[in-house]
């Protein structure tokens, strides 16, 4: 049995989702609050599997305490309640590390779906809201974290084919001694100290 907690200052609503999901045997409500401004001794004491937050909020608003939750639980599923879908706040939330939201007006036919879904790793949210965030990942995300020249991108495309600095040089139609200058470069910005750690980083971080 999943233990929940919930973050809700409409008395009227809050105490219609506890009466329904007294009605599931999958969840038990650990605890029922009107704001988060003490969530980390709620999440210490009580030990819940999932949190259900509110955005709008006295005291302190759901964003902000996704914020807050992540600094010390970063492992810990958030499903977000809202009146509005497609606003600014949702994306917040998101974007600040919520698992994903339900809007208010599906609370009674989809609340059971949603918890569902967030506790097996699911992420519902509209397609509008996806876009938004896949958006500003694209725009906040650096092309080049590593500032790796065009030339020193080339060396490590070919390094990581296997080939030696000899084919490198030949591959490019450099010296071999430019592709050692390449290669240093490469380490240093990188961060790294062989050729191995090298090619491992840029494939697993994708760059070339």
């Amino acid at each position: 049995m999943k233990t929940l907690l919930l973050y809700e200052d409409n008395a009227e609503l809050s105490e219609s989702i506890q009466s329904m999901l007294e009605l599931n045997k999958q969840v038990k409500l650990a605890g029922a609050f009107k704001n988060p401004v003490e969530v980390n001794d709620h999440l210490k004491n009580l030990n819940p599997d999932l949190l259900i937050m509110d955005i709008d909020m006295p005291g302190m608003n759901g964003i902000d305490a996704v914020r807050k939750v992540r600094i010390s639980h970063p492992e810990i599923p958030i499903l977000m309640l809202t009146v509005f879908d497609d606003n600014k706040n949702v994306f917040d939330a998101i974007c600040a590390g919520a698992s994903g939201y339900l809007l208010k007006k599906h609370i009674s036919t989809r609340l059971f779906a949603a918890i569902e879904d967030v506790l097996e790793g699911g992420s519902p949210m509209s397609p509008s809201i996806a876009r938004m965030v896949l958006s500003s990942m694209q725009q906040t995300a650096p092309a080049n974290p590593y500032q790796l020249t065009p030339k020193e991108k080339e060396v490590l495309a070919s390094l990581s084919k296997g080939n030696s600095y000899k084919l490198v040089a030949d591959d490019l139609k450099i010296s071999i001694d430019t592709v050692r200058s390449h290669v240093r470069n490469i380490y240093d910005k990188l961060h790294v100290h062989s050729q191995a750690e090298a090619v491992a980083k840029a494939l697993k971080e994708r760059l070339v």
